[in-house]
């Protein structure tokens, strides 16, 4: 049995000393947030019994629905709590991407599977593959199924770190909604010995996970509904955290063009059709211009706009694209200051 799966897209050292002042905050911040949860109690919060859904089971169907969705307001408050940290881990997750790094998520369970499901869908969103990886305790089989076990395995962690070869251009988030899956610590642990980046995803403040990592992410969506079943608020806010992670690293490589998905892959007819769309609505040309241009050069969305725009031919739009990195922006700019 595979110890582990690896899941491709892509992502990810720059300015060094800023990001080491954000990381030190984020530490420090994570560190006051930790002390005050110490006194409450030894068990991460994911484990503590939820006094108000203690009725839970003798609720009518329409009560039930009712308590699960309040409880489920607070997934949004405890993501917003940590913005100021999470932006420190994009902008450093961004240089590494650009420098050419990957990124990778380690994850057991439910927050592997969440993991696995933003990893693939980066490739078809942003036409990134390869860039964010995800790795889950137990192999390909645990996306579908549990596999007992899996989770306690340090051991698999860090040789999947060493399998993927992980360096210091790349960056690794380990989540974990306790802090302390053996798999992600031993992934983790494993990252820093090869000098990566480091990003944790946990409930729980004060946990391992949260110790170890360069800039921890505490979600403290609280005790869950049903005692323990981190798939309800905190795998909810892993999920919301890791798409606003990832989105935002995109938007900052240039991957976005105002709130256009401007590096889409178009692979089927609806997304075709969305190609066509932003071609005409980037470039004011007719729709008929914009499905030639796309058809032309395999429905790239970037170089079409490009070619309409500046009126030139594929491999100089193509050329003026690299020149600025990707970037649209950058050549709409461009093309402004010669006109």
């Amino acid at each position: 049995m595979s110890p582990s799966f690896s899941f491709g897209s892509a992502v990810g050292l720059g300015t060094r000393s800023r990001q080491t002042a954000d990381m030190a905050r984020a530490k420090a911040r994570g560190a006051r947030t930790q002390a005050e949860h110490a006194a409450s109690s030894a068990l991460p919060l994911s484990e503590q019994i939820n006094p108000s859904t203690g009725d839970l089971d003798s609720l009518p169907t329409h009560e039930l629905l009712h308590r699960i969705n309040d409880e489920d307001r607070r997934v949004a408050w405890a993501v917003e709590r940590e913005i100021d940290v999470i932006a420190t881990a994009v902008d450093a997750i961004t240089e590494r991407l650009r420098a050419g790094g990957r990124l990778h998520y380690f994850g057991a369970g439910t927050s592997g599977r969440i993991a696995a499901l933003d990893a693939a869908e980066i490739p078809p969103t942003f036409s990134e593959p390869g860039t964010v990886v995800a790795h889950i305790a137990g192999g390909a089989q645990a996306l579908a199924r549990a596999v007992e076990g899996a989770e306690d395995d340090a051991a698999a962690g860090a040789r999947e770190v060493r399998r993927a070869r992980i360096g210091k251009r790349d960056a690794v988030v380990g989540l974990s909604a306790s802090g302390s899956a053996p798999y992600v610590l031993g992934a983790v642990q494993a990252a820093l010995k090869a000098q990566a980046l480091t990003i944790g995803l946990s409930a729980s403040p004060d946990t391992p996970l949260t110790r170890m990592v360069h800039v921890p992410i505490v979600l403290q969506t609280g005790p869950e509904v049903i005692a323990g079943s981190t798939r309800m608020k905190a795998g909810s806010a892993q999920k919301m955290a890791l798409t606003m992670l990832s989105t935002a690293v995109m938007v900052k490589l240039g991957k976005v063009y105002g709130n256009l998905m401007v590096d889409v892959r178009a692979s089927n007819r609806k997304l075709k059709a969305r190609a066509e769309r932003l071609v005409a609505r980037l470039s004011g040309a007719p729709a008929r211009d914009a499905r030639h241009a796309l058809v032309k050069n395999g429905y790239d969305v970037k170089v079409a706009a490009v070619m309409l725009r500046a009126g030139v031919k594929r491999d100089a739009a193509k050329q003026m694209l690299r020149r600025a990195r990707g970037d649209l922006r950058a050549v709409f700019d461009s093309l402004k200051k010669r006109s």
